[in-house]
């Protein structure tokens, strides 16, 4: 599959993804990218970011490709009932670990847990072993639960601008790679 034969949907996590943020730079350079916006980025309300997803999938009109971060991945996850078969591919990047009472703020644990039945279609775990919103054990046990193939990011940190991840090419090359095997 090309970019230009997917609806890519950028599904930001808590607080929204800056200007200098990867996904941003992403969706500015792929043709067929949206992202999926939230009314309330730093009070997220599951079923509100739900119905975001949920919406943004129903209005697309080629076969869907998610690109997940952070809390925007169990937001993606939770609305997959309630989508039906558009989704083509996932490519989800540091899941926090949202059934962790350690986890701040404290309101993202309203987020899990994580359904846990595998996905119908391929996807990718991107995962930091110094994520300190997820344990990279975690992170691994959920990709093995969805039947996602599991990418070790080395040291990376939440793999955000934060992190020192704007631009994050190697999150381009992994994802190019992806999105032509679809």
């Amino acid at each position: 599959m090309k970019v230009k034969d997917a609806d890519i949907l950028i599904i930001p996590g808590y607080t929204n993804s800056g200007p200098d943020h990867w996904q941003s730079r992403w969706e500015a350079k792929l043709s067929t990218a949206r992202r999926v916006e939230q009314k309330e980025w730093s009070k997220p309300v599951l079923q509100d970011w739900v119905a975001e997803v949920v919406k943004s999938v129903n209005e697309a009109t080629l076969p869907v490709v998610v690109v997940a971060h952070s809390l925007g991945v169990p937001t993606f996850i939770h609305a997959l009932p309630q989508i039906g078969d558009k989704i083509k591919g996932a490519f989800l990047v540091t899941p926090p670990d949202v059934s962790n009472p350690k986890i701040r703020p404290k309101h993202l644990m309203t987020f899990g847990p994580y359904p846990r039945e595998p996905f119908t279609f391929p996807s990718v775990v991107v995962a930091s072993r110094n994520d300190h919103y997820c344990e990279y054990a975690v992170a691994e046990d959920l990709a093995a639960a969805w039947g996602s193939l599991f990418i070790d990011a080395g040291e990376s940190g939440h793999l955000n601008s934060d992190s020192g991840h704007g631009p994050w090419p190697e999150g381009t090359m992994v994802f190019a790679k992806f999105i032509s095997q679809l």
